[in-house]
């Protein structure tokens, strides 16, 4: 409700771009009328399906899980579906929402994500692992655990990618979600591969790349830091023999968690 009492309406100005029929870019408004609770996902939904269905988006879980509604709200990347619309208003009561920034544009909010998943492939973000497989499981300590810095928890929506300044002037910098998954299987005692991996992203398209300016820790809706895992994989780069013999003589054992006491 309004200050006066009467139903609050609030205008979502949308970025729209047709590429069948639009030369350039261009932003729309919309009037929607604001209910209790609703998301910023809500507010599209209820555009599309009330005032112009040829409005496109990209979303799916609805519980910040799949990543795949991130967009620009307000010049900041997020995921739609988890935030009020109501926090994100002006004093006009309007907010702005745009496509994620640095990336092609397909139609309306829609990115190409192709140069995105291709940097993702080149880390090899699947785990390698050694030869000798423990009978049971894998033992890891709390320790090792925490040293993964819940890297884990990334749902590869691309707020990060796209807040990169450095993804904004060359496409050939790996980007700080694929550097995310690398630091998460070089710091995996599982994984046999942690040189490769080092090796593969210490050159001037890798972790030396990194400007360290942080957007990307601002924009990751899950509060990771991707910014200090490749400060971690630059040191480790530069001990790289070191560390994977140490990873070697580790995986000896296993069947057996390596503790700090």
């Amino acid at each position: 409700m309004s200050d006066n009492g009467s139903p609050l309406t609030i205008t979502v100005r949308i970025q729209r771009f047709n590429p069948d029929v639009d030369r350039k870019l261009y932003l729309q408004d919309f009037k929607v009328a604001w209910q209790q609770g609703m998301t910023i996902l809500d507010a599209l939904h209820t555009i599309k399906a009330e005032q112009d269905g040829s409005l496109t988006f990209r979303r799916s879980c609805r519980h910040a899980i799949c990543g795949s509604c991130a967009m620009n709200v307000n010049g900041r990347n997020m995921l739609v579906c988890e935030q009020p619309i109501k926090a994100h208003l002006n004093r006009k009561n309007e907010i702005t929402i745009r496509p994620l920034p640095y990336l092609p544009i397909i139609k309306d909010l829609v990115v190409d994500r192709t140069t995105f998943w291709a940097q993702y492939m080149r880390v090899k973000p699947w785990l390698i692992p050694p030869e000798n497989i423990p009978e049971k499981e894998f033992r890891m300590s709390p320790e090792e655990v925490a040293a993964l810095q819940d890297a884990e928890h990334c749902i590869m929506c691309g707020a990060c990618y796209s807040a990169c300044t450095v993804v904004g002037t060359t496409k050939e910098y790996i980007g700080p979600h694929a550097l995310l998954k690398a630091f998460l299987r070089v710091m995996d005692v599982r994984d046999s591969a942690p040189g490769e991996r080092l090796a593969d992203i210490a050159g001037s398209d890798g972790v030396y790349r990194c400007h360290t300016i942080f957007n990307c820790i601002d924009a990751c809706p899950k509060h990771l830091n991707p910014t200090r895992a490749i400060e971690t994989l630059r040191k480790l780069a530069q001990k790289r023999l070191a560390f994977e013999a140490a990873r070697a003589e580790r995986q000896k054992h296993l069947d057996k968690p390596v503790t700090s006491g």
